[in-house]
């Protein structure tokens, strides 16, 4: 088991930049990938962005380009740099961790972009 806690969202304006954290405890050497989704208002959760245990990574065609996700291996730390910002980012943001075929959630943390 894995728990999961975010942290770093916010109200931005258009155009700005945040950076998510999600921190990791538990079976952590077990985790085969880790991933942020996220939800906006009325929606369904969507993917945003994945990495696995190799360090390959893959983007939202929605994302590519702006945001980047990342890991600190030292405390267990996974990031998503978001850049460039729009409205339509605006969305509960969660962190994922899978290990085999089972996933671990965090509560998630609400991003605000203004236009």
């Amino acid at each position: 088991q894995v728990q999961l806690v975010e942290s770093g969202g916010g109200l931005v304006q258009a155009g700005g930049s945040l950076r998510l954290s999600c921190a990791a405890s538990g079976s952590i050497f077990s985790i085969n990938a880790m991933g942020w989704y996220r939800q906006p208002p009325g929606a369904q959760r969507e993917f945003v962005a994945v990495i696995t245990r190799g360090g390959f990574t893959n983007y939202a065609d929605s994302v590519k380009g702006r945001f980047t996700i990342s890991r600190n291996t030292a405390n267990n730390t996974l990031y998503l740099q978001m850049n460039s910002l729009k409205p339509e980012d605006t969305a509960v943001y969660y962190c994922k961790a899978t290990i085999n075929s089972l996933n671990s959630w965090g509560q998630g943390t609400q991003v605000t972009v203004s236009s």
